[in-house]
């Protein structure tokens, strides 16, 4: 897919675009901050769920100064701005209301799995969006970390010296209760007594799609086309009595780990694939030498490599400091969505991203 619009020197936007948040929880309230940073991105609007949050300012849900921007639960509002972009990070998605956005002549970039690649979408779900793009002459785009830079980004640097890949293997390392905290660890059922150390692959269905897309559109771009899938679910137990941080304790025998595979095959073999191993204690059975959080990339070919990327610290919680890996790459994209032609766009249908900073004041 080809891009029209202008972008400025150094493939830098040449405009500032108008943007509206939508939704003001973890990654919401880091792309805010993100947005507002941005020297070439103006902050217009904020749509909300919750009743505590309307009508409260933008600024001071994100934890900084009052923007003069009050939080709205009418999609009607939003639309009414006409902002170039929605940035759509709500848990779930609603129909609906992306068709109206992107109908309304609304942009969205969004972090949302079910949208990475087209070709790979549910059918129905991917016909509704094409007409409302088409409606309203604009482009949607998911991004984020895994999901995006775990899945496209990164592995599209590794092969770039390649000439023949043979194998990419993907591992991804994540401390559940210091990634996302003590509710997501019970919702996703680590401590409870576990008989069986396989996952039921239907289970996992809603968990993999985005991960199936963006690989498929990996795979598409370097002309490698896959086959199909194999999802696989591995559990591991909890080798001794773990204390959380809230003071909730992994009992021993527990589950404390998973390990989801979902490997895209090629000529009958597991050709990029990805792992992902989630755990709240290192103390497991079977052990899966996790070695840190991150991701450990694999390229078996005529230029083989392993690279092993790990989280730095900063001076927030570490929480709210890891859900910039997935907000910043949607804020870094806006620019370059708005000038893409009408259509869901890949990270493969765009020019190179290139990330503006702001100067000091």
């Amino acid at each position: 897919m080809t891009v029209v619009g202008k972008l400025s020197t150094g493939g830098h936007p040449a405009r500032t675009y108008r943007v509206v948040q939508w939704s003001a929880g973890r990654m919401g309230k880091k792309s805010v901050r993100a947005v507002v940073d941005h020297p070439d991105l103006e902050l217009v609007g904020l749509y909300v769920y919750s009743e505590d949050k309307e009508g409260v300012d933008a600024g001071e849900l994100a934890g900084i100064e009052p923007l003069g921007i009050a939080a709205t639960r009418a999609v009607e509002d939003v639309v009414a701005l006409a902002p170039d972009c929605v940035l759509y990070m709500q848990e779930g998605f609603d129909l609906d209301d992306l068709t109206r956005l992107l109908g309304s002549g609304i942009n969205v970039v969004t972090t949302r799995n079910e949208f990475f690649y087209g070709t790979a979408m549910d059918p129905q779900i991917r016909e509704r969006i094409e007409q409302a793009c088409q409606l309203g002459g604009t482009s949607i785009h998911a991004t984020g970390s895994s999901p995006g830079f775990s899945t496209t980004t990164m592995p599209l640097t590794l092969v770039n010296p390649m000439r023949r890949l043979d194998e990419l293997t993907i591992d991804e390392y994540a401390d559940i209760p210091a990634s996302v905290g003590p509710a997501m660890i019970k919702r996703m059922g680590f401590g409870i007594p576990i008989e069986s150390t396989v996952i039921d692959p239907a289970l996992l269905a809603p968990a993999v799609i985005g991960y199936q897309q963006s690989i498929t559109a990996l795979a598409d771009a370097i002309g490698l086309p896959l086959e199909g899938f194999e999802v696989r679910g591995d559990i591991a137990r909890a080798t001794e009595a773990y204390t959380l941080s809230d003071g909730w304790v992994i009992e021993e025998g527990t589950m404390a780990g998973q390990r989801i595979t979902v490997a895209g095959m090629r000529d009958g073999k597991e050709f990029i694939s990805f792992r992902a191993h989630w755990f709240c204690t290192p103390h497991l059975d079977p052990d899966w030498e996790i070695g840190g959080e991150g991701w450990l990339f694999t390229t078996r070919g005529d230029a083989p490599m392993q690279v092993r990327v790990t989280y730095g610290r900063t001076d927030e919680g570490y929480s709210e400091h890891l859900a910039g890996y997935t907000a910043h790459p949607a804020v870094n994209a806006i620019p370059y969505v708005v000038a893409a032609q009408p259509g869901i766009v890949t990270i493969f249908d765009l020019p190179p991203i290139v990330t503006r900073f702001a100067t000091d004041k």
